[in-house]
């Protein structure tokens, strides 16, 4: 009887080395362009595909230049994955040690910034350039299970041979997500990684248990920090008249009088205190406060127009929007498929309705609730700069779009039909 590719994920439970035969033969047959004994496993067949177009060598593996030991540092403390590490180490690393694995965890840009577990298996890694400071996303050194997972947002095993890099498929790993509760950001990566022979295909569920308690705990850090920026802003609003805010530093609301309550404000990426627009409250007074901003109402400029709008496409993964008015300015960076509505709309002045979107970002017009959900959320930091019905910048904003000196870097990982069109590709 023919296997399947789930047959091939229990076979490796009970014979890791035919496991390892097949999927050898599944990755040459695919690779060659022929049909393989079994077809590879969807997730794994999709990262492939991204691999052979972005031009990743599978027969010589690629290590770009190890981040210092300084550096390291600096990204260590700057990532809240440091409040985690002990869920992670406990979660983990006592199996880890026995079976002959190490735990490995990575930032949102895929490096490498702490390894531990079985010494013998370290050594091992160091030979495959699984070091502190590496870069292991998926564009740089292929299918893993570090950098797939950080592009298919969710827990992803990679078993031997269905790694792109042939250098690689001695090697087993498994990793999950791990994303911000507050805003659903992607923080980085943990793995489980060891010789092909000492996985299970359990060992994914394991790990992806462990990221979810990880998660929990920084929910739970952040309702503290909430609690006590309320006890700080307590007696501060019990002495003002009119309307105020309290928020966080990333905007989540923690008192609030004269306003309605809403969870949280978009604020800008470097919010600095002054007088500043803030959508959807307008232009507010903001004052520094103990781990968080007071937001008072500000008198509104003459004018709502004047505004202009910077839409900066032309960095790889850098995507951002800087909006310019008489109340300042602000920046925020664009996820890719913020970056990808907001271009159509660049594209599309006079406007375009959400079939119309549908079709230019999924090549299918009935798709509209997935497009206005999307609306909605850039709606909560555009505000009134984009109108609706049809969905377009307001008439009275300038629009400036940056764009990359070679049209096909515009958004190169974008399928949308709409996006494939300006970068002339089919």
């Amino acid at each position: 009887m023919a296997l399947s590719p789930m047959n091939v994920s229990q076979l490796a439970a009970v014979d890791a080395a035919r496991a390892a035969r097949v999927l050898n033969d599944v990755r040459d047959a695919t690779l060659s362009g022929r049909r393989g004994p079994v077809a590879p496993r969807p997730v794994i067949e999709e990262s492939w595909g991204r691999m052979l177009r972005s031009g990743v060598d599978p027969e010589h593996d690629f290590r770009s230049g190890l981040l210092s030991r300084e550096e390291v540092q600096r990204r260590r403390e700057a990532t809240p994955l440091r409040h985690v590490l002990p869920v992670l180490r406990e979660g983990l690393l006592a199996v880890a040690d026995v079976a002959h694995h190490i735990m490995v965890v990575a930032d949102e840009d895929g490096r490498v910034l702490w390894r531990e577990g079985s010494a013998p298996v370290l050594r091992k890694a160091d030979g495959l350039g699984f070091e502190l400071g590496a870069d292991w996303r998926e564009d740089v050194v292929g299918t893993n299970g570090v950098g797939t997972p950080a592009v298919v947002r969710r827990p992803v095993q990679v078993f031997a041979a269905e790694h792109f890099v042939r250098t690689h498929t001695s090697w087993t790993c498994a990793g999950a997500p791990i994303t911000d509760p507050r805003d659903g950001r992607l923080l980085g990566v943990v793995d489980i990684s060891g010789p092909l022979e000492t996985m299970h295909p359990a060992t994914l569920a394991w790990v992806d248990s462990v990221a979810k308690l990880a998660e929990a705990r920084l929910r739970e850090l952040h309702v503290n920090a909430l609690e006590r920026l309320r006890a700080v802003a307590a007696p501060v609003l019990s002495r003002l008249t009119g309307r105020a805010l309290v928020v966080d530093r990333d905007g989540w609301t923690a008192a609030v009088t004269g306003w309605p309550y809403t969870d949280r404000i978009t604020l800008p990426k470097s919010l600095s205190p002054g007088r500043r627009w803030l959508p959807p409250l307008g232009v507010c007074a903001v004052e520094p406060l103990a781990g968080g901003w007071l937001l008072r109402p500000a008198e509104e400029p003459e004018s709502g127009g004047g505004r202009r709008i910077v839409l900066d496409l032309s960095q790889p993964r850098r995507w951002s929007l800087t909006v310019s008015g008489a109340a300042g300015d602000w920046s925020r960076e664009l996820s890719p498929r913020h970056a990808e509505l907001l271009c159509l709309l660049a594209l599309h002045r006079s406007g375009i309705s959400a079939a119309g979107l549908a079709r230019e970002m999924f090549g299918d017009p009935g798709r509209t609730v997935t497009v206005r959900a999307e609306m909605s959320r850039v709606r909560r930091y555009l505000g009134e700069l984009l109108e609706h019905r049809p969905y377009r910048f307001r008439e009275d904003t300038e629009i400036e779009v940056l764009l990359p000196d070679d049209p096909l870097h515009l958004l190169p990982h974008s399928t949308a039909p709409g996006v494939r069109a300006r970068r002339g590709t089919p």
